[in-house]
């Protein structure tokens, strides 16, 4: 058996262009066979799943494009290129202990960094300063923040008949132009304050032309406006991230980092930084877009070549870049809906505003774009299929299929009553002591998520029996790695299920460890022991007549990471997913003891129907379900992913379970209109599809129902919703 690879930890901090192309090159590269990072364990640390294209960002203010039009799915491409993905934010840098430090979770160890973490705007009296009394101006830097604000100002105008307020911008650079000319086409009334009285858009020409777009424009422009004026928005240009500094890394006035034409941080030869947050030390440009783009093949055959040598601080052969003097800005004209222009400058020439450049400006800006799309296409295979959608899904939906799981347990004679956790004992205060089991393949490749999502799932099987979890014991799985990486991966994820265990007031007692071969990837299994008052202790059943089935939050995880896996899981629904699926459900145990629960299960791999079935078979036989498939909540997408025929694996084997709908459990009318069969034939799909994290189902009496929904509100789970009614026998009357 071969040995592991000798190749440290490569950690790209920042989800910025740069970084996306390289990204890009080596996805390309995994597709053709052939791993451009010779195996070397590499993670994209991003404060967001996506990252903007900014050549795009005029457009979409100016409403010419949406928002998935401009982002790039760091999640799926990290995906295509074998890469680990962290959502997290970054706080601070120490590069002698090598070690990156995130926000809400243990720091990040490496031996090689990449630096892409974007800029900030530079306020004019400092960061968020305002005068005396003004709400201080929303910064365009980052992209994130200021899209949120100009939607919300959008709406406003929207709201208030398609005309809104004066909106005074700072600023007189490109950034400041186009984005008063977006605006102004989406029925705002913007003004620009400059501090001196000239535009700054890099020549005369260029001001004149600019001066005249603005005019044509009706944009107001205020001359020699000083800083006690106040401003909705501020473009004052940008600096880096002050955390860079305070590492003690070599910066200019602006905050970037200087470096070689290697891109190594000076004097920090395992450091390297690109895109708005460096700057090479003999030959500086402005924070663009442009050069961040074109620094990305030599920033990605530098670290290519670094993760083959991890001990050396030097490798030699590294590509040098020199960006060229001066680049072709492409300045959007969005000012009349529906008829956008664009003009370009090039140094001490300015041409336009025009029609026919603008339809270059969405060419060049589309096709950049299509880079990332094609990839994806490519994955698809050859044939249009889908061929990573039939990939065997991880989580909970590599569980065993119920009927392999059933004849196996009556063939080793142990057969008996499913709960979700076991008694094994009672303490000295007469509690019943529970234990249950559960683990899985890695869901996510972040082992400290990875490992915070398994023990909140693992968890639930006590809270599904109204018990308080004590402590827990880990069985944790490392793939074949260098010695130093699967410590990471070993101290990640420890701190990932104490994340979840903390606010439990639970403990990580022990476990053990063992290494993944022939290709295992990471995994975690959890032995987890609670207790509880036997007069408060839940089981499966029996249901009761009169109760109503109430389900704690949405479905759907199943076929989102089924389609996350296929690249066909839009990036806000996996974000969405992911949020919903860390909200522990144990503060949902009291109130639904005080509200008179006393049969409950958590919907996990067998789907809300496989699981519903197994708390019919703990009840009086002969008892009915009315089940409203409508109103079963799914999570965003769920049911858009599965109408277009999108299923986990494990979905066809849930499918057994649509034949209780044929006895105990009754749906409403059939649909008839083609499209209510569509949606129809996906509600049948979510009842099957297979939960990680899933939502706890409870029977109440009825008349708490309205109590039950209004209280789990209050407590953030807005999702929840009454699922069904069970009814008396047929033949024992209505």
């Amino acid at each position: 058996m071969p040995s592991p690879s000798p190749a440290g930890h490569l950690v790209l901090a920042g989800g910025g262009h740069t970084h996306a192309l390289v990204l890009l090159r080596w996805a390309m590269a995994l597709h053709r066979g052939r791993h451009s990072t010779g195996g070397a364990q590499v993670t994209l640390v991003s404060r967001a799943s996506t990252t903007l294209y900014s050549g795009m960002v005029p457009g979409l203010l100016a409403g010419i494009y949406d928002r998935d039009a401009c982002a790039i799915d760091l999640r799926r491409l990290c995906r295509q290129a074998g890469v680990t993905f962290i959502a997290a934010e970054i706080s601070s840098l120490d590069p002698q202990a090598r070690t990156l430090a995130l926000q809400g979770r243990p720091p990040l160890r490496w031996d090689w960094l990449s630096l892409d973490v974007g800029s900030e705007t530079a306020m004019p009296n400092g960061p968020g300063t305002a005068p005396s009394g003004d709400s201080p101006a929303q910064g365009v830097k980052p992209l994130e923040p200021f899209l949120s604000w100009a939607e919300a100002r959008l709406a406003e105008a929207t709201a208030c008949g398609g005309q809104g307020d004066d909106l005074a911008i700072r600023g007189g650079g490109a950034a400041a132009v186009e984005i008063a000319l977006a605006l102004k086409g989406r029925g705002l009334r913007p003004e620009l304050l400059l501090r001196e009285r000239e535009l700054h858009l890099g020549a005369a020409a260029a001001n004149q032309l600019g001066e005249r777009l603005l005019a044509d424009a009706a944009i107001p422009v205020r001359r020699q406006v000083g800083p006690e004026r106040p401003a909705a928005l501020a473009c004052t240009g940008s600096r880096a991230p002050c955390w860079l500094g305070d590492a003690g890394l070599p910066t200019d006035s602006s905050g970037r980092v200087r470096t070689a034409a290697t891109l190594q941080v000076l004097g920090h030869p395992r450091l390297f930084a690109c895109g708005d947050c460096g700057v090479i030390a003999a030959a500086p440009r402005p924070a663009s877009g442009v050069w961040a783009v074109r620094a990305a093949p030599a920033l990605a055959a530098n670290l290519e070549r670094c993760v083959r040598d991890p001990d050396a601080d030097a490798p030699a052969g590294l590509r040098r870049w020199r960006p060229q003097r001066r680049a072709l800005q492409l300045l959007a004209d969005g000012s009349r809906r529906g008829d956008p222009r664009a003009i370009a400058l090039w140094g001490p020439l300015a041409l336009g505003p025009s029609r026919l450049l603008w339809r270059w400006k969405d060419h060049i800006d589309r096709r950049f774009m299509d880079r990332f799309e094609a990839l994806g296409t490519m994955a698809m295979g050859a044939d249009g299929g889908d061929g990573a959608a039939v990939m065997a899904c991880r989580g909970c939906a590599a569980k065993l299929a119920g009927a392999t799981l059933t004849a196996g347990l009556r063939q080793a004679g142990l057969q008996g009553q499913a709960e979700d956790a076991a008694v094994i004992g009672r303490n000295e205060r007469g509690d019943l002591l529970l234990q249950s089991v559960d683990g899985f393949p890695a869901l996510v490749d972040d082992p400290w998520l990875n490992a915070r999502l398994t023990t909140l799932h693992a968890c639930s099987d006590l809270w599904a029996c109204g018990a308080r979890v004590t402590g827990v014991q880990a069985l944790v799985t490392l793939p074949q790695a260098a010695p130093r990486v699967q410590q990471e991966w070993l101290a990640q994820t420890l701190a990932g299920i104490v994340s979840a265990l903390e606010p439990l007031g639970a403990s990580l007692l022990g476990g053990h460890t063992v290494e993944g071969r022939d290709g295992a990837g990471l995994g975690l299994s959890l032995s987890v022991n609670g207790t509880v008052a036997p007069e408060r202790h839940w089981t499966k059943g029996p249901l009761m007549p009169g109760q109503v089935l109430l389900l704690t939050r949405p479905l759907g995880t199943g076929v989102l990471f089924a389609a996350a896996m296929a690249g066909r899981a839009r990036a806000s629904w996996i974000d969405q997913t992911l949020e919903e699926m860390q909200r522990s459900q144990a503060q949902l145990v009291e109130p639904l003891q005080a509200l008179g629960c006393r049969a409950c299960t958590d919907i996990t791999g067998f789907g809300l129907l496989g699981h519903l079935g197994e708390m019919l078979a703990a009840s009086e036989p002969g008892l009915r379900v009315r089940l409203d498939a409508a109103a079963v909540p799914a999570l965003s997408g769920a049911l858009e992913l599965l109408e277009g025929g999108m299923a986990s694996s494990l979905a066809p084997a849930n499918a057994t379970a649509l034949a209780l709908l044929e006895g105990p459990v009754r749906l409403g009318d059939a649909p008839t209109s083609t499209g209510a069969a569509a949606l129809h034939s996906a509600r049948l799909g979510l009842l099957i599809d297979p939960q990680t994290c899933g939502p706890l189902l409870a029977a109440l009496p009825a008349a708490r129902a309205e109590a039950a929904l209004a209280g789990l509100s209050r407590r953030g789970f807005t999702g929840a919703a009454v699922v069904g009614r069970v009814e008396r026998p047929p033949d024992l009357g209505e």
